[in-house]
């Protein structure tokens, strides 16, 4: 399936305010720190915290999609991403 440019902007848009909006005091939790949000992948749901500039990598992008498929944007504390702990974890090494 094809995504226009146009459609990954507004894709990227609407990650990137609800990201931005869990930085609000009240909402973060403590372990989060500023630029920072949580994730949540794998059968188990492991819980990672990682840089909002990974939201703009290319190689981020294809994840993002899959969650917006599955799961929308709207989650209270994190985005959820539908992948296998290994291929989270081989991602997030390359981004380091």
């Amino acid at each position: 399936m094809a995504i226009r440019k146009s459609s990954k902007g507004q894709c990227l848009k609407r990650i990137l305010k609800r990201c931005l909006s869990l930085g609000k005091k009240d909402s973060l939790p403590d372990d989060v720190p500023r630029g920072h949000f949580a994730v949540y992948f794998g059968q188990n749901r492991s819980r990672h915290i990682i840089p909002i500039a990974w939201l703009s990598l290319p190689e981020f992008q294809p994840l993002l999609r899959l969650s917006e498929e599955e799961f929308g944007f709207n989650h209270d504390m994190g985005l959820t991403i539908p992948c296998e702990d290994i291929v989270f974890r081989t991602l997030a090494s390359m981004f380091r």
